[in-house]
């Protein structure tokens, strides 16, 4: 297991690709003081984890912008952490709301863009773009002049921005009801995105891309597709904490927090066993942080919706009995404790021989070697945990939201669920609450 994990993750190249202070961190590895190397790794975990992201979200009255605002934080519209709203303008200046889980992402709720007088650089000037990271545009009918204006001031002033047609439930509602016999919700859809897009283009926005959205469906449409793109496009160190905060509504947001995690599973191991270690009991030779694992551990489950609070929200949503959902995510420790951490400790110490000599082959690594076993243990219990927490999750998503035509699509590990299919309301108003 050790050789199947170890080269692709702990590469000497991917770990100057993604620290970017290459010379520096090479000089502090290769001059073999551990503790320096902790010191400077634990920094670099802190402002990972820590990174501050602030995302605009504006458009008319009535649109879905306050609603969106709350889903993207994963609450419903009634949890008394939630923005305002309703069908006449709430928001009278810009709102900041704190992610309940991750504070250091601030989703904005911004003034309404709807009014006949509207002029997209006075509208910036009163909202300082300069504060957020992006900004969503959003319209629940065909996008008009003062949208096309507002993208164009963005673009600019530089700053990134996204289209959302919202409320594409209502329409695909309508349509089925009008024409029962020929209808497609493909063809729908199609017709939505190159309407908004014509009418775009009409008002001066060169190469437009809409996504569709239902604020009640989230996991529906085109959400994955908008959460990928907004990821990509943030700034490295932001991708992170912004993907730890995305409400968990589908398979393909579970795997990408993993994904992410994964990636920083080394940082935690050489900073938890570099730092103020200490022997750990009843596993030979292992010394490290506890406290810290225990943080990283119950991250985890945080993160996956596998706390406490969110099972307890989850069945209360979903009408389940509590024994239930926590049979479906397999997970009885809804708390990390020590005992727990040091129980999986020694069983991951049973590979960690071979994983330290993979370490001595990574000539920039041998610093890590050094710390004996306690690095390798550390390493390979982190990646059975998340494993472990990722498919607590999808169990759990497949046991309260998803039909079991839906089953089939889940059975394969790399399949993805179809489009438009994973859910629907029941699923994405409960599973908001699990992130």
């Amino acid at each position: 297991m050790a050789s199947r994990v170890f080269p692709s993750s702990l590469s000497q190249s991917k770990i100057l690709k993604l620290w970017g202070d290459s010379s520096t961190l090479k000089g502090v590895f290769e001059a073999g003081d551990m503790s320096a190397v902790a010191t400077k790794l634990q920094a670099t975990l802190y402002s990972l984890e820590n990174a501050r992201l602030d995302v605009g979200i504006t458009g008319d009255t009535g649109s879905g912008k306050s609603t969106f605002v709350n889903a993207i934080r994963g609450l419903g519209d009634e949890d008394p952490k939630s923005a305002y709203t309703g069908v006449v303008e709430m928001t009278v200046g810009p709102t900041p709301y704190a992610h309940p889980k991750y504070p250091n992402v601030v989703i904005w709720d911004l003034p309404g863009i709807g009014a006949p007088t509207f002029q997209a650089e006075k509208y910036l000037q009163r909202v300082l773009p300069a504060r957020y990271d992006f900004f969503i545009i959003i319209s629940s009918e065909s996008f008009a002049a003062h949208h096309a204006q507002l993208a164009c001031e963005l673009r600019q002033c530089r700053k990134r921005f996204y289209l959302i047609r919202s409320k594409v439930d209502v329409d695909i509602t309508a349509s089925r009801s009008r024409r029962p016999s020929t209808f497609s919700e493909e063809r729908v859809l199609s017709q939505i995105r190159d309407d908004c897009c014509r009418r775009l283009e009409a008002g001066g926005l060169q190469d437009p891309k809409v996504f569709l959205l239902s604020m009640f469906e989230l996991g529906k449409y085109d959400f994955h597709l908008l959460s990928e793109m907004m990821v990509k496009e943030l700034e490295s160190h932001k991708q992170h904490a912004f993907l730890q905060a995305l409400p968990n509504v589908s398979k393909p947001i579970l795997e990408k927090k993993a994904a992410s995690l994964r990636q920083h599973i080394w940082l935690v191991a050489a900073v938890a066993s570099g730092i103020n270690p200490s022997p750990v009991p009843g596993v030979r030779d292992v010394a490290c942080d506890l406290h810290m694992l225990i943080d990283s551990l119950q991250g985890y489950r945080c993160s996956f919706g596998l706390d406490k609070d969110s099972l307890a929200t989850l069945a209360g949503q979903t009408g389940q009995a509590l024994h239930k959902i926590l049979e479906a995510a397999q997970g009885p420790e809804t708390q990390v404790t020590e005992a727990l951490v040091v129980e999986r400790l020694g069983q991951a110490s049973r590979d960690a021989s071979a994983f330290t000599q993979e370490l001595l082959n990574v000539p920039i690594l041998g610093t890590l070697a050094n710390c004996g076993i306690s690095f390798a243990t550390i390493y390979q219990m982190l990646h059975m945990s998340l494993d472990e927490a990722v498919k607590d999750a999808q169990r759990l998503l497949l046991q309260a939201f998803l039909d079991d035509s839906e089953h089939e699509d889940w059975e394969d590990p790399g399949s993805v669920p179809r489009q438009g299919g994973a859910g629907g309301g029941k699923e994405t108003q409960a599973l908001a609450l699990l992130d």
